[in-house]
């Protein structure tokens, strides 16, 4: 899934200010720089949802027979190989 960069901004400042609201949570750093380290954990994330994404996609090209994407059975071998390539990265 591409996220543009604004949103992902967007999504970081979100997270920053929730974790300032949390009494609980005490930063060590200024917000800016927990919204940076948010923002890299969050592209990291879906750069690695991408690579698994595909790597699922590939398996179910790779099947003999040609299998219609949106079909019930290419949903169940997209779920599998999903779960197999999450499984592979110990996410």
């Amino acid at each position: 899934m591409r996220v543009s960069r604004d949103k992902l901004n967007k999504l970081a400042h979100t997270v920053a200010d929730t974790l300032a609201e949390i009494d609980e949570v005490g930063f060590l750093e200024d917000r800016n720089t927990i919204r940076q380290e948010a923002r890299k954990a969050l592209e990291t994330l879906l750069t690695q949802e991408a690579g698994i994404d595909t790597a699922a996609r590939l398996k179910i090209a790779s099947q003999k027979k040609i299998i219609a994407e949106g079909s019930q059975e290419w949903e169940i071998l997209y779920r599998k190989y999903y779960n197999d390539e999450v499984k592979k990265l110990g996410i």
